[in-house]
């Protein structure tokens, strides 16, 4: 399919050739896209701009998640997703191929490390894994919190999609992949190799493929301690919007690392406000 030409955009998106947008609390929540979310994703890309979405919840694949967005109107293929499941997976290609996984997730996480050629331990008490798998997992139970311990107290590696503690529904917070990773790492005394957000393993396939360039893309989430961390570790610039979990008085208290470089009331201020009225310290 032919590229788009580039067009001139206003307001801050001129600046960029790349996007990279979290999902959840940025372009919808739950079920519902956020106001100016579908107008704005769909005017960058008809002005040329590439977008990828990165998003740490490991609930479903990256057919999936463009299957979601595309029915939101917001034409999306597989190859634009990036999540914490499929760099997890990718993560246990070069560091433990062949492993046996024992997973705490939900079957988009099953599915995408299945696809990627490992076996799946369904209980550990018959066959130790060779690495328990956490993520996100909405009928997570004391059952498969006694099975992760006895795997990673047998030797099993821990491993994390990602160590968010919330994520953004319609109308509220609810309890993320965090909040099952601190349960497990209370019952274990173990600490999990986190591969989601902060770390910059999950945007090492599009860098080292030369699909973006750190200074020519910008990064939009709504947490300072996954999204934002990660901009400022990789020297990317970012936009922190004000819909999902951080508030403005909590970029007020930010240290310096977790700082955005623009803070939004929403998407649609990408192409609207002035960048004098955004800007909250210059790019590196």
């Amino acid at each position: 399919m032919q590229e788009p030409a580039r067009k001139e955009l206003s307001g801050l998106a001129n600046r960029f050739e790349s996007f990279l947008f979290d999902l959840d609390g940025v372009v919808y929540r739950g079920h519902q896209p956020l106001p100016h979310a579908v107008t704005t994703l769909n005017l960058l890309r008809e002005a040329g701009r590439q977008i990828f979405f990165l998003t740490n919840n490991s609930g479903a694949t990256r057919e999936q998640y463009a299957h979601k967005l595309t029915a939101m109107g917001i034409p999306t293929t597989p190859e634009q997703v990036i999540t914490s499941g499929w760099a997890t997976a990718l993560y246990l290609k070069k560091a433990l191929p062949n492993a046996k996984l024992f997973v705490v997730g939900e079957p988009g996480l099953r599915e995408e490390l299945a696809s990627h050629g490992f076996p799946l331990i369904e209980n550990p008490d018959e066959t130790l894994p060779d690495a328990v798998v956490v993520g996100i997992d909405r009928s997570f139970d004391y059952t498969r919190l006694a099975q992760a311990q006895y795997a990673i107290l047998e030797g099993a590696r821990f491993i994390a999609t990602n160590a968010d503690p919330t994520y953004p529904a319609e109308h509220r917070l609810l309890p993320g992949a965090g909040a099952i990773v601190a349960a497990i790492a209370t019952a274990t005394g173990r600490k999990p190799i986190l591969i989601g957000k902060p770390n910059p393993e999950i945007l090492a396939p599009l860098i080292q493929a030369q699909r973006i360039h750190p200074q020519t893309t910008l990064l939009v989430g709504d947490r300072l301690d996954t999204d934002i961390a990660l901009a400022n570790h990789l020297h990317i610039p970012s936009a922190l919007v004000l819909t999902g979990v951080t508030q403005r008085n909590d970029v007020e208290c930010a240290p310096l690392e977790l700082l955005p470089t623009w803070v939004l009331n929403h998407l649609g201020e990408l192409l609207g406000d002035a960048v004098e009225n955004l800007l909250i310290h210059p790019t590196a």
